[in-house]
């Protein structure tokens, strides 16, 4: 059975997509071999995002983060717009992202789980004021509230736990799924990843460039980019009496 056949037939798709579905809009992934932990800096990327460095050096954590995490000129590719116009027609209950881009609701998606926050949500740590992504961005050296707190994005950082609302609402849309698409992602960044073994469904699909330890588990695995292999997709209507 085809992606369309599949896409066809679903009426609870659900997409949990990672990295790879933001690289062909210009935004670097992480792994890969121009990912940015194959990059030189003067401390592994790794240790800059994490929670212990950016309470320790945070100028050297904004230095990083202005440079490589706010891509905010960034626009929606053809994965994102498919998956936006899937939900649309009824048949995409729920977007599942690693991503903290926000490129899903610039598509026009609504129901997206970020589960690793986002550079657009920004708080003072002392007193909870919100900023805006642009103020992180203008802002010299540490950004701090007018009450003189530090500004933290709502990011998840290594070493902090995954917000539980957001944990709680992607796996009941895996759960009650008939389709998910696993795309962009190589599966190995937990506890994320095992977010997907709670799918009970019916057609279970991998879209990533390079193999995953998932593959053998799949219905359909195809070794593209996101955005060419769901730009091929029609919306159609859901077939009946399936």
């Amino acid at each position: 059975m085809t992606l369309q056949e599949m896409i066809d037939e679903s009426r609870r798709i659900v997409f949990f997509g990672g990295a790879g579905v933001s690289t062909e809009s210009g935004i670097p992934d992480f792994r890969s071999e121009d990912g940015l932990y194959h990059q030189q800096y003067a401390y592994p990327p790794e240790e800059i995002l994490s929670h212990t460095f950016f309470m320790r050096r945070p100028e050297e954590f904004y230095r990083f983060y202005r440079a490589k995490m706010l891509p905010l000129d960034a626009r929606p590719n053809a994965a994102h717009l498919k998956l936006a116009e899937l939900e649309a027609a009824g048949k995409l209950t729920a977007v599942v992202t690693q991503n903290i881009d926000g490129l899903h609701q610039k598509a026009g998606s609504r129901v997206v789980y970020e589960l690793h926050g986002s550079v657009y949500r920004n708080h003072c740590m002392h007193c909870g004021k919100s900023y805006t992504p642009e103020y992180i961005r203008d802002s010299q050296g540490v950004p701090r509230c007018t009450c003189g707190g530090i500004i933290k994005p709502d990011v998840v950082l290594y070493e902090e736990g995954l917000d539980e609302d957001t944990i709680r609402g992607a796996v009941h849309a895996i759960r009650n799924a008939d389709m998910l698409i696993i795309a962009g992602t190589s599966l190995t960044v937990y506890p994320a990843s095992g977010l997907v073994t709670y799918f009970r469904g019916r057609h279970l699909v991998l879209i990533n460039r390079d193999a995953t330890g998932m593959d053998s588990q799949a219905d359909l695995v195809l070794h593209e980019k996101v955005g060419e292999v769901l730009g091929r997709i029609l919306v159609r209507p859901t077939e009946t009496g399936l």
